[in-house]
């Protein structure tokens, strides 16, 4: 049964980032400050994703600080995920390290799980980000509400608060993380958000650009895939399959019926070829939802 959150639980505020050397060490003194007034147990876990420019030791040197190096840049999600390998505490934070993100802030989602939330997502107030980003922003949740069922106002807001627990069952890796909220509400457990400060970005530039738009609409067709058909694939895969069969043979339907009643050669009819590529296409589709349900069957009478 979760208890209110004591001044002993440890929280673990895991920041990755990219070429913020000038960001980190202002952020540091920030969470400092506020995590030391509340006197909450704390540590930060910095994952450096292969910066060109380092932040300074000295800014990293005290005990509650670990500073982690991917060797090259392996994305955020990978760089979540070493940070979580890492983490000592029972509740974690996830937090940007360009400066939009508000520690002081961090006291609401704490009020947030005391009140029994497993999850509370940040919803980002007055958005100081630029126009193709929130533009995308607004879409993906208009996709999100409307096909996930998402109970989240702003799923990609980076600055949340959860229960360690929550990531059972839970890989992180490439661009997932983006999900993981959604995820934890799927899988039962109890979530919430709260309004955060966005604070414009002082130091560096955004990492966010259109190749990211392109990658995020394909990260969102997984996820489709992923959390609504995991476990019955034959749906996803059977209706595909199912049109383009519907499709090819009501094309060779008719060109049969042309056939037999008008005397019309089949040679000089390209559609022929089509109607006979999407009945084998479709076929080919539905089995592989079959082999994908065989495989989830085997999978969950092994556990």
């Amino acid at each position: 049964m979760w208890k209110s959150l004591e001044k002993n639980n440890m929280i673990s505020i895991i920041i990755p980032y990219y070429d913020e050397e000038k960001n980190i060490p202002i952020l540091l003194d920030e969470i400092k400050s506020v995590m030391n007034k509340e006197d909450y147990e704390y540590e930060v876990i910095l994952v450096d994703d292969g910066s060109q420019h380092k932040v300074e030791e000295k800014y990293t040197h005290a005990e509650n600080i670990h500073l982690f190096f991917h060797k090259k840049r392996m994305g955020k999600g990978e760089a979540l995920r070493t940070g979580v390998k890492h983490a000592q505490g029972d509740i974690i934070t996830f937090m940007d390290g360009d400066l939009q993100d508000d520690p002081n802030d961090v006291k609401k989602f704490i009020h947030k799980l005391n009140e029994g939330n497993d999850l509370v997502n940040g919803i980002r107030e007055q958005r100081k980000d630029s126009f193709l980003i929130k533009i995308y922003s607004f879409f993906a949740n208009i996709v999100l509400r409307t096909i996930f069922h998402s109970p989240f106002t702003d799923i990609n807001c980076g600055f949340k608060m959860f229960k360690k627990e929550t990531l059972n069952d839970f890989p992180l890796y490439g661009n997932n993380f983006r999900f993981f909220p959604l995820s934890t509400y799927y899988r039962g457990y109890k979530v919430s958000e709260v309004l955060v400060h966005n604070r414009k970005r002082l130091n560096g530039e955004s990492k966010f650009g259109p190749f990211k738009l392109f990658t995020g609409i394909l990260d969102m067709v997984t996820a489709y895939f992923v959390y609504i058909f995991a476990e019955r694939p034959l749906h996803f895969f059977g209706t595909i399959g199912g049109v383009l069969f519907l499709v090819g043979f009501i094309i060779s339907l008719y060109l049969a019926f042309e056939r037999i009643f008008f005397n019309v050669l089949l040679y000089r009819r390209p559609m022929l070829q089509l109607g006979i590529v999407l009945i084998i296409v479709g076929i080919q589709v539905v089995m592989t939802g079959l082999i994908g349900e065989l495989i989830v069957y085997l999978d969950k009478n092994k556990k």
